[in-house]
């Protein structure tokens, strides 16, 4: 079988909107694909400021914004689609997380899918992570099965993106599971020095590490929990933002302490051969200490895979949701069982 998909993507860093227009074929019992085409469109300050302004408004604007969001989803994605001279079977779209909070039974994404297919003009495939919290599940994440049948080349598969997160095999069972906050932190201190992140790692560089400062950040509760699973925005502002405010020292010495908590992390849970992908992968600085720590081979992939590696896969999870097939894993969001997820809404060019 040969499927023709539009994979949509928007993280927490918000640095704007990926499209990868993907090809994916089923032959002799293995998974083959390609990304052909790819785009990213930035968001303008408007766009990120009405998105971070839904975890603070009411059901109303929440609502709005969804509504509004999934309509730019839709035209930029009609656009690439136009201007490539493509056709998809289907567009898939991870949507852009406002809430995440399984421990509430709840999670939420906005861009909303149905005014997205309104736009694109096609079937939308999206909600992917709402069955499986039904299920008692964390909601996430959602990668390790794209992990598992599209890079089983690799022994670990790392992204580094607003959080860092890390699947494997063990015991003929994919694995998965957060293992630190990453960009959103770096972002987060570069912004109060007027940039938008830590280009090359460059402020890391120029830091020095604060010890104490460090301690308190490794001896986090979560980095002691045997059964880890997600991370959200609510557990970085709970835990890592008040630590980091609290500190006077400067903004360079947070970001180099920082960089060197992200090492120490990655580290404690790398054990193979490692593909890196994400935006963290272009923090030169960080993968060199890393490099520096760990005994095992790390791969920087091509720009491509790096850059567009979770819209290929939202692409695949739509794929095999079509397909009627497993598309998350209890065994790495905690639920109940593995689930076929996602929403599907039909299109009819008639």
């Amino acid at each position: 079988m040969f499927y023709r998909v539009l994979g949509l993507m928007s993280g927490t860093s918000l640095d704007g909107l990926d499209m990868a227009y993907c090809e994916f074929e089923y032959k002799d019992n293995k998974w083959h694909y390609q990304i052909k085409q790819a785009q990213t469109i930035e968001y303008s300050q408007e766009i990120k400021d009405m998105i971070l302004s839904c975890e603070t408004s009411n059901g109303e604007y929440l609502c709005k914004t969804s509504s509004f969001l999934g309509h730019f989803f839709g035209k930029q994605a009609y656009n690439f689609l136009e201007k490539n001279n493509l056709e998809v079977d289907f567009v898939s779209s991870h949507g852009q997380t406002i809430f995440h909070q399984p421990y509430n039974n709840f999670t939420t994404q906005i861009g909303e899918i149905n005014s997205l297919a309104s736009e694109v003009k096609h079937k939308v495939v999206g909600d992917f992570r709402s069955l499986d919290v039904a299920l008692g599940g964390q909601g996430a994440p959602l990668v390790p099965i794209g992990d598992r049948l599209l890079f089983a080349s690799y022994d670990y598969c790392l992204n580094l993106g607003g959080f860092s997160n890390i699947s494997f095999e063990k015991n003929n069972k994919r694995l998965a599971y957060d293992v630190c906050p990453v960009n959103m932190v770096l972002n987060y201190l570069s912004n109060k020095k007027n940039l938008p992140y830590d280009k090359d790692g460059l402020l890391a560089k120029q830091g020095k590490i604060d010890r104490n400062l460090l301690s308190q950040l490794n001896n986090l509760a979560y980095y002691k929990d045997k059964v880890r699973k997600s991370l959200g925005k609510e557990w970085v502002k709970d835990n890592v933002f008040p630590l980091l405010e609290e500190s006077t020292i400067t903004i360079e010495d947070k970001i180099a302490t920082y960089t060197q908590h992200i090492v120490e992390q990655l580290n404690n849970n790398i054990k193979g051969d490692t593909l890196i992908t994400g935006g963290g992968a272009y923090n030169t600085f960080l993968i060199d200490e890393l490099r520096a720590k760990t005994k095992h081979k790390i791969t920087i992939p091509d720009k491509k895979t790096i850059d567009f590696k979770e819209a290929l896969i939202f692409a695949f999870l739509g794929v095999l949701r079509m397909r009627e097939e497993t598309n998350c894993l209890a065994t790495v969001t905690g639920a109940k069982k593995d689930s076929c997820s996602g929403v599907v809404v039909q299109w009819n060019n008639n």
